[in-house]
């Protein structure tokens, strides 16, 4: 029973946040939904390496025709993404995850109907490009802005993670369909794999903690307003200023971030590497790692395995760097992780062969450690530089991430049909990375304090 007042009107006791009463925040369940997004969106990454052989076998094919439709894929895949992040920030998380994912369903189903070279660069390349950009890394950075006021770092990392998981759980099925009953059946999983998680991303993904009446994870202020649901808390539980008038035009939003932007010199040294990231994983091993060990005499199925296998190693490594990401200087993450990939490079074509030694295995676990481990520290430098704008610089970082992919994709496929082995390749991509580490190691520490970027 409630004591009166002085009036006699007996008061209510007084009522804590609605976060402070939950056992279980509503952030960590739009993260575990968005984690499944990820995982669903990312069949088709699994895709292309393991399709291109049987492909060229049924239609003839060249190498590069199937590396121009990846490389479509993925310019339009990191040229999405900012644009997308600012859709979300203007029609909702959930709408556009839904929407993307139905893209990549059809794309995928459509793959089956295709006889002619144009048409796979229509489905695989503009269609699920176009799907997969919309749920792109920023996708991720997006969900940790909005609902996390603290753990970003580990929170990106896991949800990063979820598109190594898709990789880990669809590619030993999509290998083993291409072999029987064939492609075709594989292209229809992936399909399948997206439209799946769609009713729970309907269901399940708030657009923002105000939608469920709480505050981001970590943070202390009361609960923010429905009307003002754009403000992005900062890593110390303080709101910040609206988002700016222009996001309600995304693609106006999206351009003006990048004018900003581009006027700070952290931003083309995180581009940069981030590019040469792309290169190293999408553009190379995740498009020719198997067509390259198909050439050694390695059977499909094994090389699909070694690359499941990265998928494994990926999600611990994705998970520790945003751990790391949270406690140690983000630049010297970034330097290490490329240096260490650029090794793995030098040293694979002297590994690939008919059978799986010993020490490719010890290539596969370090390279997946190191897979995607640059998204923690590269989207904790954006949100330190850029603050409420960093969901978006991400986004085009991370375009350039996809653009750096595409030339590799289809350089390497050039390369293949030109000289008849990959070496050239792989060589090549171990310099870039040695160039990436260098661009991070000279980040400026201070940029927060001398470039910052204005929200208003």
């Amino acid at each position: 029973m409630t004591a009166p007042d002085v009036t006699g009107v007996p008061t209510e006791p007084p009522r804590l946040p609605s976060g402070k009463r939950r056992r279980l925040h509503p952030a960590w369940i739009v993260a575990a939904v968005a984690f499944l997004a990820l995982v669903g969106a990312a069949g088709f990454r699994a895709a292309p390496g393991v399709l291109m052989v049987p492909l060229q076998q049924e239609f003839g094919w060249s190498t590069t025709v199937l590396s121009l439709a990846v490389s479509i894929n993925l310019v339009l895949f990191g040229l999405t993404a900012p644009f997308a992040a600012a859709l979300m920030e203007r029609f909702g998380i959930r709408k556009v995850t839904a929407l993307a994912l139905c893209l990549i369903g059809l794309g995928s189903a459509l793959t089956v109907l295709v006889n002619q070279s144009w048409q796979i660069l229509l489905t695989w390349g503009v269609l699920i490009g176009l799907g997969t950009g919309s749920m792109a890394l920023v996708f991720a950075a997006t969900i940790a802005n909005t609902w996390f006021a603290k753990s970003r770092g580990l929170v990106i990392g896991i949800l990063t993670a979820g598109s190594a998981a898709g990789q880990l759980v669809f590619l030993p099925f999509i290998a083993a369909l291409a072999q029987n009953p064939g492609w075709r059946g594989a292209s229809l999983l992936i399909a399948a794999g997206a439209l799946a998680v769609v009713p729970l991303v309907l269901r399940w993904l708030r657009n923002s903690p105000a939608d469920v009446g709480v505050s981001p994870y970590g943070a202390e202020e009361p609960v923010v307003p429905a009307a003002d649901a754009g403000a992005t808390p900062a890593a110390s539980g303080k709101p910040e200023p609206a988002l700016p008038k222009d996001s309600a035009n995304a693609a106006v939003r999206a351009l003006q971030v990048l004018k900003r932007a581009a006027k700070v010199r952290t931003f083309w040294a995180l581009a940069a590497g981030f590019a040469i990231c792309g290169a190293t994983t999408n553009g190379l091993i995740g498009t020719h790692f198997i067509p390259s060990a198909h050439d050694h005499g390695m059977p499909e199925t094994t090389a699909a395995g070694l690359l499941a296998v990265v998928g494994i190693f990926d999600i611990v490594g994705t998970i520790a760097s945003g751990w790391l990401t949270d406690r140690f200087n983000p630049k010297v993450l970034l330097a290490v992780y490329y240096q260490f990939r650029g090794i793995g490079l030098l040293v694979l074509p002297l590994l690939l062969g008919s059978s799986v030694e010993p020490s490719m295995i010890i290539f596969v676990v370090v390279y997946g450690l190191d897979w995607v481990a640059t998204v923690p520290p590269t989207a904790a430098i954006c949100r330190s530089v850029f603050g409420a704008d960093g969901s978006v610089v991400f986004g085009w970082v991370f375009a350039a991430h996809q653009l750096g992919a595409a030339a590799a994709a289809l350089a390497a496929g050039f390369i293949r049909d030109a000289t008849g082995h990959y070496n050239y390749a792989w060589l090549g991509a171990a310099a870039m990375c040695t160039v990436a580490a260098v661009i991070s190691a000279t980040i400026r520490k201070d940029a927060a304090k001398k470039e910052p970027i204005a929200v208003a």
